[in-house]
């Protein structure tokens, strides 16, 4: 039995590791609004330069948004070597 649950536990830890996408979400204050803002980073070979703040803040001084509806934290590693770090917000 205790085989069992660790082959489980592999299979279910290998699923998770083997996604291309990784999405969190975030706070919702009420209806989805109508502009969108977003804060990117890119990496490459797991070497950063410099810094980029991908803050829900910077995100939403990006789009112009005052009022927050949602924010959504994003990692992309679909490409090899490549590594986006995304935060979205949409509000008002």
């Amino acid at each position: 039995m205790r085989k069992i649950k660790n082959i489980f536990a592999l299979a279910v830890a290998g699923i998770a590791l083997a996604s291309c996408t990784t999405a969190y979400p975030g706070i919702a204050t009420g209806a989805k609004g109508t502009k969108t803002g977003v804060a990117e980073r890119t990496i490459w070979l797991g070497i950063t330069f410099g810094r980029t703040d991908l803050g829900a803040g910077t995100a939403a001084k990006n789009g112009g948004i005052t009022k927050v509806a949602t924010i959504d934290f994003e990692v992309v590693t679909g490409k090899p070597f490549r590594v986006i770090y995304r935060t979205t917000v949409t509000g008002e």
